[in-house]
């Protein structure tokens, strides 16, 4: 496993957005949104969306933090969709991530990037993932990767195109509904309407992640 692409293939998923579709509508009452006949109900977001919120306001940037992320709930919608589309690609081609896999790439990425509190601060900052939220995004980074390397994604404008078709198809399939209220699946900007997401930047891009790959 080629473990330094871990945590910039999510990227090239996005990058396959635009071709997601959904149709919101009012049909789910109580539903963030339905992927693949699955609710994500308000609930569950809403919790997500409070442990970042109690996360930021324990950090020295609080006040950056909470203004970069007012649309925090639009946002953390946009993440559990995708991971959700993850998960489909993974279940079709056999591809699972162990506990043992979860924490040893947990640990190499806290070790490359300045230790735990970095890791954490980097993770808040850039993604909007609280710390008790990191081992499920640590998850779906393994997923990811598995799946590249055993569909044989590569850099190459051909293998970009390969990733794009798979995840497009598994979203395609999944018939994602969204909740009006947190915007409708925008094929043009690969997400969620009206939601600015700053937490979607490559976290290679991040002076520590570059020192330590």
């Amino acid at each position: 496993m080629h473990r330094r692409t871990a945590l910039t293939v999510s990227a090239a998923l996005l990058a396959a957005a635009p071709l997601l579709t959904a149709c919101g509508s009012d049909a789910h009452p109580g539903a963030a949104a339905v992927v693949g006949g699955e609710r994500i109900e308000v609930s569950s977001l809403q919790a997500q969306v409070k442990d970042v919120r109690a996360a930021q306001a324990s950090s020295e940037q609080s006040a950056e933090l909470l203004k970069a992320t007012g649309d925090l709930g639009r946002q953390k919608l946009n993440a559990m969709i995708i991971d959700r589309i993850i998960e489909k690609v993974a279940r079709d081609n056999g591809v699972t991530a162990s506990r043992a896999e979860i924490q040893q790439t947990r640990t190499a990425y806290t070790r490359e990037n300045g230790g735990q509190e970095r890791f954490e601060a980097i993770l808040l900052q850039q993604r909007g993932v609280a710390p008790d939220q990191i081992d499920d995004f640590v998850r779906h980074e393994v997923l990811m990767l598995k799946i590249a390397d055993k569909l044989g994604f590569t850099d190459t404008a051909e293998g970009q195109k390969k990733r794009t078709e798979v995840y497009s198809a598994a979203s395609k399939a999944l018939a994602i509904d969204v909740n009006p209220r947190y915007g409708a699946w925008d094929s043009e900007r690969g997400g969620l309407t009206a939601a600015t997401t700053p937490w979607l930047r490559k976290i290679s891009q991040d002076p520590a992640v570059q020192a330590g790959a």
